[in-house]
């Protein structure tokens, strides 16, 4: 069963990289909310807890990459408007 979860975390994470790369190369986030990578931020951080909760490492190492990419959207948001 945890492979399901790998693959499930692999997709969902993978799904952030053409975001994350637009947003590097181009250092533009003006068509991005703010209110929205904020709360999803703080989803995320609550999966990876609740994760460690259940010692589902699927869920542990899915959205803690998963943050890190959407962490730096956000934080490109912050610095650049």
């Amino acid at each position: 069963m945890d492979l399901l979860g790998y693959i499930a975390g692999f997709l969902t994470t993978v799904a952030f990289l053409p975001q994350v790369v637009k947003t590097i190369r181009y250092r533009s986030t003006k068509d991005i909310s703010l209110s929205m990578y904020i709360l999803l931020c703080t989803g995320i951080t609550l999966w990876i807890a609740y994760g460690f909760w259940l010692g589902a490492l699927p869920v542990i190492i899915a959205n803690g990459v998963s943050l890190v990419f959407a962490g730096i959207v956000l934080l490109y948001k912050i610095r650049n408007g």
